[in-house]
C-alpha cells in the first residue's frame, strides 16, 4: 500500500468526465506508476511534502487536460517530469519557509547507543558528501536526481529542455565530483 494518498481533486475531476474512460484509465495508470517518482523529484527541488503532493496532483491534472484537448504526447513520463520540474520551481519560489535538509540526519546521528568515534566519522563523511551535492550546479543536481528516478538520458533532456548529450556531460561531471569526495 502506498503512503501517498490519491488526490481528491484529481480523483474528482477524473470521476466527473464520463466520456473519456480510456483517457481516464490512461492518466490514472500513469499516475499510479509515476506519482511516487514525481513526488520524490519535487522534494529534491526543495518543496515541502504537502506542497509536493499538491504539485503532483496539479501535474497530472495538466496532463489530463492536455490530452483531453487532443494534444499528442509521445513520451508522457518525460512530459510529466518536465511539467513537474517547471511547476515545482514556481511552487518553490512561493514557499515562505524551508526546513533544513540536515534535520533528519542530525536526529538520526545524535541517537545514543553507537560508537561515538564511528558516528563522528560517519557524520563528517555525510557532511562532506552533502556539501559536494550542494556544490553541484543546478543542472547537475537535476540530471542526477532524475537519473536516480530511473529516467533515461533522452527523457531527462526532454524534462529539462536540454540535449541527451548535455545530460550525459552534466552527469559525468557530477559523478566525478561526488566520487572524488567519496574517496577522500
Amino acid at each position: 500500500m502506498s503512503v501517498y494518498p490519491v488526490g481528491d481533486r484529481l480523483a474528482g475531476i477524473l470521476g466527473q468526465d464520463r466520456t473519456g474512460s480510456a483517457l481516464q484509465d490512461r492518466v490514472s495508470q500513469l499516475f499510479e506508476e509515476t506519482r511516487e517518482d514525481v513526488f520524490r523529484y519535487l522534494l529534491t527541488l526543495g518543496l515541502h511534502p504537502p506542497r509536493a503532493q499538491e504539485a503532483v496532483q496539479e501535474v497530472f491534472l495538466r496532463l489530463y487536460v492536455t490530452l483531453k484537448k487532443g494534444e499528442v504526447i509521445e513520451n508522457p513520463r518525460g512530459w510529466v517530469f518536465r511539467v513537474a520540474h517547471n511547476y515545482g520551481l514556481k511552487v518553490r519560489e512561493r514557499q515562505v519557509s524551508e526546513e533544513p535538509i540536515d534535520a533528519a540526519l542530525e536526529a538520526r546521528l545524535s541517537t545514543p547507543g553507537g560508537n561515538a568515534e564511528t558516528e563522528l566519522l560517519e557524520r563528517e563523511r555525510m557532511v562532506r558528501f552533502h556539501h559536494a551535492v550542494e556544490g553541484l550546479s543546478e543542472q547537475q543536481k537535476r540530471c542526477l536526481f532524475l537519473r536516480m528516478e530511473g529516467l533515461r538520458y533522452p527523457e531527462i533532456g526532454s524534462a529539462l529542455g536540454i540535449s541527451a548529450s548535455a545530460v550525459g556531460e552534466f552527469l559525468r561531471r557530477a559523478m566525478t565530483r561526488l566520487k572524488k569526495v567519496r574517496d577522500e
